[in-house]
């Protein structure tokens, strides 16, 4: 991705949420992407984070893009898959990468250790 970076739901859910407390009010786009994020991520920002490093050590030795390499870890911490064909279905997109069941598993156990 040229010029930016991926950032988790749970990310985007404490700048709305710090915003809303700086103006007293957000314009009605905004204030309703800060209730989808307060409804659908129940991480903190420091819980996504922790899951997106974890994961990328996971990762680091796949074959991937930089920016595929980016993206992963970020789309974990905001889907939370709790099922195998769940991991596998994030990196479907992926050509030539093959996932070890004991790798899907250590993405599973990191994610369960935030989820619950």
């Amino acid at each position: 991705m040229a010029e930016g970076k991926y950032v988790s739901v749970a990310e985007v859910k404490e700048m709305l949420t710090a915003e809303n407390e700086k103006r007293g009010e957000l314009i009605p786009s905004l204030k309703a992407a800060m209730n989808t994020a307060v409804d659908t991520c129940p991480l903190s920002k420091e819980q996504a984070d922790e899951i997106i490093a974890k994961v990328t050590e996971i990762i680091a030795d796949l074959s991937l893009t930089e920016d595929s390499r980016a993206m992963i870890p970020v789309k974990i911490a905001d889907t939370l898959p709790k099922y195998p064909v769940e991991v596998r279905a994030i990196f479907a997109k992926e050509r030539g990468v093959t996932l070890s069941p004991d790798m899907i598993q250590q993405i599973l156990d990191t994610v369960a250790e935030y989820a619950n």
